[in-house]
Parts: C-alpha cells; sequence; structure tokens
C-alpha cells in the first residue's frame, strides 16, 4: 500500500528479458535506508517487488501483463521514473490510499500555465472516468493529485512547482503516456451498490434487507 507521495526519481540502469517479461535495474536518486530484500516499491505507480538491493540499487521483475497494461512496456535505459516505498503504520498519509495496481494508461492532452501552477489536462478510457470526481484523488505515474475538473473520458489536475521539480511530470509533452490509478475506494463503493443476492438481477436497488445483511444496521 502507498500513498502516492512520491520519496524520489530514480533512472532505469538496466533492462532485460527475464521469464517472458523483463527485469529491471533501477537506481534511486535518495538512500534506501533498512532496505529489506522483497520489499515493495512504486515505480511510475507501478507496485513492484525489489530484490538484490545494493545501496540505491535494485532490481524489479516486470511480468508480461504490467508490461502490457502500464507505460513500463515503453521506458528505456536512461528513463527517469518516480518512487514510493510501500507505506509503513506508523507513516503520515499525506497522500490518499494507493494500492499501485495501475488501472489503465491515460494520455496528456494539453499543458498550460496559470501564474506559477501547471495545468495538465489527460485523456482517459471511458470506462475509468466515472471512478474520477472533481475534487477527488487520481494518481498520476504514482503521485497523488487532486482533480481540479473533469468530463467524459477526461480530467485535469494543477500541479505545484514542487511537484513539477521533484517528479516526472516535468519532462511530460503533448502526447506523453502515463500510468492512471483511479480511488480505490470509488471501486469498492460501487462494488457494494451493485451487489445483488443469487438470482436477483445486477443493478438492484438498495434495500433493508441488503444494508442489514452488509452490516449497515
Amino acid at each position: 500500500m502507498f500513498t502516492g507521495i512520491i520519496q524520489g526519481r530514480g533512472v532505469l540502469i538496466n533492462s532485460r528479458p527475464s521469464g517472458g517479461g523483463r527485469a529491471f535495474e533501477l537506481e534511486a536518486e535518495f538512500a534506501l535506508t533498512d532496505p529489506e530484500e522483497g520489499e515493495s516499491i512504486a515505480v511510475n505507480g507501478a507496485c513492484l517487488t525489489a530484490y538484490h538491493i545494493k545501496k540505491n540499487r535494485f532490481t524489479v521483475d516486470v511480468s508480461p501483463e504490467s508490461l502490457s497494461r502500464t507505460t513500463l512496456g515503453s521506458i528505456r535505459p536512461g528513463n527517469m521514473v518516480n518512487m514510493e516505498r510501500a507505506l509503513r503504520l506508523s507513516d503520515r498519509l499525506g497522500g490518499h490510499i494507493v494500492s499501485g495496481h495501475v488501472d489503465c494508461v491515460g494520455r496528456l492532452k494539453s499543458l498550460t500555465k496559470e501564474g506559477t501552477f501547471t495545468i495538465l489536462s489527460f485523456a482517459v478510457p471511458q470506462e475509468q472516468d466515472r471512478y474520477i470526481i472533481e475534487k477527488g484523488s487520481v494518481t498520476v505515474d504514482g503521485i497523488s493529485l487532486t482533480v481540479n475538473s473533469c468530463s467524459k473520458g477526461a480530467f485535469s489536475v494543477s500541479i505545484i512547482p514542487h511537484t513539477l521539480r521533484t517528479t516526472t511530470l516535468g519532462t511530460l509533452q503533448s502526447g506523453s503516456i502515463v500510468n492512471i490509478e483511479v480511488d480505490i475506494l470509488g471501486k469498492y463503493v460501487e462494488k457494494l451498490l451493485t451487489a445483488t443476492s443469487p438470482g436477483a438481477s445486477r443493478g438492484s436497488s438498495i434495500d433493508a434487507a441488503f444494508l442489514a445483511e452488509n452490516g449497515f444496521y
């Protein structure tokens, strides 16, 4: 589990075929204090398992599924990525609850300046846009952001100068692709609201029996 608060950037040192997927050797710009073999590290928002950790270098295996469903299949040695180590129970939850399971790939539609702020507008698949709401949370390449506005198949976010400097968002150009994770709470709420008993049609209305069964009273 993560928060979407990026600890720092890293660089892809090497990429090689491995078991049908790829093995990435990465180097973080920050110290990996108290490293644990097998710990989870989010790389551009995708939760990966780190091993062979030596100082600030580590290796991860990227499955064929992750390569096809995220932007990790398109990064090359020398490319910068955002990194976040897994949340500890004692940590501050400064962003929002992020699973590290990428829902879709988005594309940067436009980039505009408003004073010292940068407005980024992204296109996303329409089957995902129902989970993105105005003033809600969304994760872009692992970064927890607040949605400025949203419409069918699109949303925009406002980026402060600090985030632009310390993440890969400052390198994006129109047409760039990014990993998107929608708010996991929205998906759970939808699941509850559309849950049905055996034989009932999907989308049945909520009634007293449903509320009692699910512990609401």
